[in-house]
């Protein structure tokens, strides 16, 4: 996979005046989620959302892993709720738990071991039923596993991915734009400290 931004890091903005005290705080407290210790997520569950995290963000090669199992857990344990749900959804916490119990039900009903232990092509079947809304193993209950899916599994993992200074140099992205903000806002214009894209045009 090619890197669309080679070389860019974010994190170079760190000690410029595009960042101050307070947005700094913010941006070391998620760099330093890699040696969190889960306080909600047991054992199982940290293994079963690293492995859903693999398939639906799959790691950059050349990029700093995002702690997303540590990012869920926060989220989880601190109850930092979107200030919406979806009525059919239960409470945040309650539907996480559900979901990968029944996600490691189905898993050990269909291949007799749980889904972080599955192969790629296993997982990847296992979540486009789970997208299709297909999967029917008891464990589900009242629980939909396509709104599962839709608005939890794929919102809270892609929220944690691009909140990380690792997913923001992966895309050029060039964080919180405080205190400095941008300059240069007409189309294709870019400020001095933002990311060049490398050239993608055929060889």
């Amino acid at each position: 996979m090619k890197l669309l931004y080679p070389g860019y890091d974010v994190l170079a903005k760190r000690d410029s005046p595009s960042w101050d005290a307070p947005t700094r705080a913010v941006i070391d407290a998620r760099l330093a989620l890699t040696a969190h210790q889960p306080r909600f997520l047991d054992p199982h569950q940290w293994r079963t959302v690293e492995a859903l995290g693999a398939r639906i963000v799959p790691p950059r090669p050349g990029r700093t892993p995002v702690p997303l199992a540590a990012m869920l857990d926060v989220k989880l344990a601190g109850r930092r709720g979107d200030g919406y749900r979806n009525a059919r959804l239960p409470p945040l916490r309650e539907a996480w738990t559900l979901g990968l119990a029944a996600l490691t039900a189905e898993a050990e009903a269909r291949h007799g071991r749980p889904f972080a232990e599955l192969p790629a092509e296993a997982q990847d079947a296992l979540l486009a039923a789970m997208q299709a809304g297909t999967l029917e193993h008891p464990a589900w209950g009242a629980l939909d596993p396509a709104l599962f899916f839709a608005q939890r599994v794929l919102h809270d993992i892609a929220d944690a991915y691009y909140s990380h200074p690792s997913a923001w140099s992966e895309i050029g992205f060039g964080g919180p734009a405080n205190p400095r903000g941008y300059v240069r806002l007409g189309a294709n214009a870019r400020d001095p400290w933002e990311a060049p894209e490398a050239d993608r045009r055929v060889r």
